[in-house]
């Protein structure tokens, strides 16, 4: 009827206004909500390779400056007496001790495949994703790891558990040729044109899709056969999920079994926050976050619904995401800085 249209109208107002005035580079929120990323440069085995790698660096770099995460770099510059593994085990071992932020953590290089380990090349000894899944085992944080190398879906399997979004470059081991994927990832996670719901910021899905369909374009138009067909993982289930299953940012295709797709959490990761984003206290995002899932959820179910019963737990979410935007707007009016919700 009017009233719900009203109402729906009312909320995409709200989500209208969540996208308005993206301007990066201020500190985030709260000091917990700040993000770690940590980018480790592999060995590059030829010249070429090591410009390529470190171009990919560079722009991560970029990323975690504009954002205000704490960054720390890997495999760049004169080794020292730690072996870059050792320092990578010694730098997660610290960073999976704290429990608030995110934590990103980027792997620009190559990687090679036995038929049963995934490594990825380091300057001295490799790393194997059985070792890196134990050293992330304590992790509580939201984790995000780009495993931006050829051979790297092996990562997936090792490394996939709740509350992490893990991408690969491949989806077998089995493809070893050196990949662009990586280097086309590190420049759409800030780019503006890889924003694609256009609210004001890259989440880790869209600079997946942009990756893929950028990395795609370059088979395409230089007449070869693609090698290499990225993943993306964000449910625990360890499959991950290609690209060609999105149509904008909403996978279309369904698993076999009913499952949740991948992405929606991945849609929700983003190293360099709108502004409105940033100033949304974290209780209203965490709020947000669940229900957004939520309406996800009641579309997958549409067809199993009576249409009525549909649209009024439609509408029951919409009024709740609207109230909640409602909300964080009138907090950030109040408060130029961070606000605050009563009681905390």
């Amino acid at each position: 009827g009017s009233s719900f249209c009203m109402k729906t109208f009312r909320c995409l107002i709200f989500f209208l206004l969540a996208g308005i005035g993206s301007a990066p580079g201020e500190p985030p929120s709260s000091p917990e909500d700040r993000a770690t990323l940590v980018i480790v440069t592999g060995i590059a085995g030829a010249p070429e390779y090591e410009t390529i790698f470190a171009q990919r660096s560079t722009h991560w770099r970029r990323a975690g400056k504009t954002a205000n995460a704490e960054v720390h770099s890997i495999g760049e510059g004169e080794p020292n007496e730690q072996s870059d593994k050792e320092r990578l085990r010694s730098l997660l071992e610290t960073e999976t001790r704290q429990k608030e932020g995110p934590l990103w953590l980027v792997l620009n290089g190559h990687g090679t495949f036995d038929g049963k380990k995934g490594k990825f090349n380091l300057r001295g000894r490799d790393v194997s994703a059985e070792e890196l899944a134990k050293w992330l085992e304590p992790c509580r944080r939201p984790l995000a790891v780009v495993n931006g190398f050829s051979a790297s879906a092996p990562f997936i399997q090792a490394l996939s558990k709740t509350n992490r979004v893990i991408l690969s470059a491949t989806r077998s081991g089995y493809e070893m040729n050196y990949s662009r994927f990586g280097g086309y990832f590190s420049e759409s996670i800030d780019h503006p044109a890889a924003d694609l719901d256009k609210d004001g910021q890259v989440s880790l899905l869209e600079a997946f899709l942009t990756a893929t369909r950028n990395t795609e374009e370059f088979y395409s138009l230089d007449g070869r056969l693609a090698s290499e067909h990225a993943l993306l993982e964000d449910t625990g289930d360890q499959r991950g999920t290609e690209a060609n299953w999105y149509q904008g940012v909403r996978a279309v295709k369904k698993p076999k079994d009913n499952a949740v797709p991948d992405g929606r959490r991945a849609h929700q990761f983003h190293l360099i926050q709108s502004e409105f984003e940033r100033r949304m206290p974290k209780k209203l995002r965490k709020q947000r976050d669940t229900l957004e899932l939520k309406l996800l959820e009641l579309r997958d179910r549409k067809a199993s619904l009576e249409e009525s019963e549909y649209y009024e737990k439609l509408e029951t979410i919409l009024l709740e995401l609207s109230e909640l935007y409602a909300t964080a707007e009138a907090f950030i009016a109040e408060s130029p800085t961070q606000p605050k919700l009563p009681g905390e």
